[in-house]
């Protein structure tokens, strides 16, 4: 199928109802989706799609030359959020993916590194509204991370090279961060607003802040209860 003519089919189908899309995208695309997952007015082009039992994904979203997309159960995608590029993008189980994101990876890139253009994001995890994830090398989220408040930015190219960033599990990431190529955060942590991460932090449980962002001291008993709520109140006891 031509290029032209797949993005024409996938419009006529992002306009049915969404009881029929499961299997109108099995039938002409080779999708595999849960016939309970329910998907508005959204175009869905990828070279693979797995999306589980329960899944939402609202309307005004573009999900385009995606190499292979999988969706887990129970996960909520809201409205005008941007999907587009990479060999994968695996978004796990109960997560919620807001509004207005945009998690893209430049397609045909050129850089001297040797990128893994693959973006992971755990199960339970939340990115709320506006951020950038850049996955023209590997970005990976953990469980239950929260991308918070709006504006942040995290990348894994500059002109020519790329590096993978990773964030730990239970982090909660405030608005208006960046975090630089070979970035990454450690597990249960807070980054303050407006931080910039330009390197490895290492220690778990962690206030951190600041332009270069580092360690400002341990979490306190009160902050710790905030890090490790649940993100859904659906969420399972194994999530």
């Amino acid at each position: 199928m031509s290029r032209r003519l797949r993005l024409g089919a996938l419009t006529a189908v992002a306009l049915l109802p969404p009881a029929w899309k499961p299997w109108l995208y099995g039938r002409l695309f080779g999708y595999r989706i849960h016939p309970s997952a329910r998907i508005g007015l959204t175009i869905l082009d990828a070279g693979e799609v797995d999306i589980g039992e329960a899944v939402t994904v609202g309307h005004g979203n573009l999900v385009l030359q995606v190499g292979r997309l999988s969706i887990g159960a129970h996960t909520r995608i809201g409205v005008l959020n941007v999907l587009r590029g990479g060999d994968a993008i695996e978004i796990g189980r109960y997560v919620d993916i807001m509004r207005r994101n945009e998690l893209t990876s430049i397609v045909d890139p050129d850089p001297v590194t040797v990128p893994h253009p693959h973006l992971r994001i755990g199960d339970g995890s939340v990115v709320t509204d506006g951020h950038r994830l850049d996955f023209t090398d590997r970005l990976e989220l953990g469980r239950r991370v929260i991308v918070g408040g709006r504006a942040s930015s995290l990348w894994t190219h500059n002109r020519q090279r790329t590096a993978p960033v990773r964030v730990g599990d239970r982090t909660y990431v405030g608005s208006e961060c960046r975090m630089a190529p070979g970035s990454a955060l450690p597990a249960g942590s807070i980054v303050a607003l407006g931080s910039v991460v330009s390197g490895s932090i290492e220690t778990d449980g962690s206030l951190i802040g600041g332009v270069p962002a580092r360690e400002l001291r341990p979490l306190r008993a009160d902050e710790r209860e905030l890090v490790d709520r649940r993100t859904r109140d659906d969420l399972p006891a194994d999530v």
